[in-house]
């Protein structure tokens, strides 16, 4: 369908159109053009796959707000900015996928280069109307930089969440990076130890994946009890979400399902998921039982994960989102996300808006930080 503020004909090369998709159903229906697309992005990672992104809409989407760009060379797309509309804390279109995704992206087709980022920034620049455009979560070297080198109106790049990431290379690569010969020789027994345990993992298969997930789910509620956890996870449309989209993803090859056996008995389980570039742990549920016999749930997992970098291309393996001391010990990299922010002139004030509200989001987080650590020194938590 067209849209208020079209942009003209010779806003792209001739022969490209532009749609906006409002509609679930046209955006269910889209599934095996987009997947032509997906595979066309080197870029893309498995936040940007239809089954992730469908099934998050489902769970998560609010009627009315689905705002996907498309962009098409003839009938084939060639690009899509897959967003919604919100309106707080400014009305901005922002990526679907939401907190729970921790790559946010657009999708350009590599093969049509300067020609869809030509037809895609115009039918985003046509699109926002009213609105910013919020691209939250791009990863360094995402498709969405071009757009943004395209953008002609005011444009601001802002920090977001770090990630973590190691080189994509068998575990015994890993461990030779450790830092001293101390480290390596204590990751080695941890690998021994899982061994004399009888530790066992393998792949499920895809018609085990339902199952395997609502294992994990029940696991990562047994070994959270009695400790702060991400709420969202122990949520029923965080389930419907993992176990509608994974399946899928699976079988297209964009995730792996591992399970953990000891004992005869599944103790713990993993979704890794995979592009082209990378694979990334994204969530795990381990019985207690684990560390009572004193396996390292850690080094069983990046172990397994280990093994799912080993495809041509695949030069990453990505520990996600998060600083958490325990990545630190695998000496990644930290690699920041980008917040992407565009808007037309006439909503330059929305973005004048929204980078005081990061900013003032910003002090926000160092005052709990500052005073979390006098808290910890014992000086109390008084301003």
């Amino acid at each position: 369908m067209t849209y208020p503020g079209q942009p003209r004909a010779d806003a792209f090369p001739p022969g490209y159109t532009v749609e906006l998709v409002t509609d679930e159903r046209v955006f269910a229906g889209l599934a095996p053009e987009w997947r032509r697309l997906y595979d066309r992005c080197a870029a893309a990672t498995p936040f940007q796959s239809h089954a992730w992104l469908l099934s998050w809409w489902r769970a998560y989407g609010s009627a009315g707000r689905l705002r996907l760009v498309l962009a098409r060379d003839g009938r084939e797309p060639v690009a899509a900015a897959p967003l919604m509309l919100v309106r707080h804390p400014v009305p901005s279109l922002v990526p679907l996928g939401g907190a729970i995704s921790d790559y946010g992206d657009v999708l350009l087709d590599d093969e049509r280069g300067p020609d869809a980022e030509a037809a895609l920034t115009a039918g985003l620049a046509a699109a926002a109307r009213t609105a910013l455009v919020d691209l939250r979560e791009v990863r360094p070297g995402a498709a969405a930089e071009r757009v943004y080198a395209r953008w002609r109106g005011p444009r601001r790049r802002l920090a977001d969440s770090l990630c973590l990431e190691l080189p994509a290379v068998p575990m015994d690569e890993l461990v030779a990076r450790l830092p001293s010969a101390k480290a390596r020789q204590r990751v080695r027994a941890r690998l021994r130890r899982l061994d004399a345990l009888g530790v066992k993992s393998r792949p499920v298969l895809p018609e085990e994946t339902d199952a395997a997930l609502r294992r994990l789910l029940e696991l990562h509620r047994l070994q959270w009890r009695g400790r702060q956890v991400t709420g969202e996870h122990l949520r029923g449309r965080f389930r419907e979400h993992l176990v509608r989209a994974v399946g899928p993803m699976v079988r297209a090859g964009d995730a792996v399902v591992t399970e953990f056996r000891m004992d005869g008995e599944v103790v713990a389980v993993d979704v890794t998921l995979l592009s082209r570039r990378l694979a990334g742990g994204y969530l795990y549920g381990a019985h207690p039982r684990l560390r009572e016999r004193k396996a390292d749930v850690a080094v069983m997992l990046l172990d397994a994960c280990a093994e799912h970098t080993r495809a041509p291309g695949r030069g990453t393996l990505s520990l996600l989102r998060g600083d958490e001391p325990y990545k630190h010990h695998w000496r990644p990299e930290p690699v920041p996300n980008q917040r992407l922010l565009l808007a037309r002139r006439r909503t330059a004030p929305l973005l004048a808006a929204a980078l005081g509200d990061a900013a003032a989001r910003r002090r926000g987080k160092e005052l709990l930080r500052r005073r979390a650590e006098r808290k910890e020194r014992g000086g109390g938590g008084g301003s």
